[in-house]
């Protein structure tokens, strides 16, 4: 977890930090919820071999949240928001896979009103990361005709010391697009409203907070909600004050994404910063670099879908593969005294 860097012409030495988010598509069990809308879950679709699907899928997940972001640190990341699971119980099962056992991870959970009964979560390593206060926050939002609730996801707030720096996660997973594009827009407007009244709450406390901004967002980087709920920015020198920074709009801009339909690339998975965590000063974690995780074991190799993310669920059962998003990921870095 130690890397030298060259900087004007002074080799420093850096402490350095995976930080990510992956959806891990309809991470379900095979036990019926009957307070769950569960039974239209892939798995729960399928006619027989739940069971060892289930270990398969739960294996795959640990697989790809043990690799994440691991070149430069060569460790698996400190932190990772998590979308698309079932209960708490699904996301015990993936800790405590082999890959994953030592490295003793901790979940922050909530269950959320979601109709499909998909909930976020936060995974943390608790050698690294220590939490101090969680909070589930709601999002009401309702159909523009029938002023019907519509049931989605709750956003999860987590702060807590970082190897000893304050830090603060915001884990997202915004109403989907479902009936069109422009038809959904308020409803990720309403969401981006919400999570920046999470920023803006945390800054009135603390106008230096570093905070991370993380999940699939269902819309990408230079969509309305972002651009403008947000007020995010793709240059670290144009972020204000109290601004948003977005790496992953010159990703989107390049024709990167992290997840295919269609033949076009979307990026709605995306991690965001506060303008702290931008500063020279690495006294304390900063910022250092941003990607996504598509290695070839998470690409689709071969027939009509070769090239997209290699899904688990396809043509009504599984494939054997992960998800039909790439994981992305932040680098942090503090420096280390000689």
């Amino acid at each position: 977890m130690i890397i030298s860097i060259l900087e004007a012409q002074e080799q420093k030495t850096f402490k350095i930090h995976t930080i990510a988010f992956y959806n891990l598509e309809n991470l379900f069990d095979t036990i019926n919820d009957p307070n769950k809308f569960d039974e239209s879950s892939p798995i729960m679709e399928l006619k027989a071999n739940r069971s060892e699907v289930y270990k398969k899928k739960v294996k795959n997940m640990a697989r790809v949240l043990g690799d994440i972001g691991k070149e430069i640190p060569n460790n698996s990341p400190a932190i990772i928001g998590i979308s698309e699971i079932e209960n708490r119980e699904v996301i015990e099962d993936v800790i405590s896979d082999s890959v994953l056992r030592e490295k003793n991870y901790g979940i922050v959970h909530y269950p959320s009103p979601d109709l499909r009964g998909i909930d976020v979560a936060l995974l943390y390593q608790k050698q690294l990361f220590t939490p101090i206060s969680t909070s589930s926050h709601e999002l009401k939002i309702y159909d523009h005709i029938t002023r019907k609730r519509i049931y989605t996801r709750d956003q999860l707030l987590v702060s807590g010391n970082l190897e000893g720096d304050l830090i603060h996660i915001i884990v997202n997973h915004w109403p989907s697009r479902s009936g069109g594009e422009a038809k959904s827009k308020y409803n990720r407007l309403a969401a981006a409203k919400l999570c920046k009244h999470l920023v803006d709450s945390l800054q009135v406390i603390d106008p230096y907070a570093k905070v991370f901004i993380m999940g699939d967002l269902n819309d990408d980087p230079t969509n309305a909600s972002i651009k403008k709920g947000l007020g995010t920015q793709k240059d670290k020198d144009k972020v204000d004050f109290k601004g948003i920074y977005n790496p992953y709009e010159n990703f989107f801009r390049d024709g990167l994404g992290t997840t295919a339909y269609r033949d076009a690339w979307s990026l709605f998975d995306q991690i965001m910063v506060t303008k702290p965590l931008l500063e020279k000063d690495y006294t304390s974690f900063q910022f250092y670099k941003a990607g996504i995780y598509n290695k070839e074991y998470l690409i689709t190799s071969k027939g009509t879908y070769k090239g997209y993310p290699f899904r688990s669920w396809s043509d009504g059962g599984f494939s054997g593969g992960f998800s039909d998003h790439f994981p992305v990921y932040v680098y942090v870095i503090k420096e280390v005294n000689n």
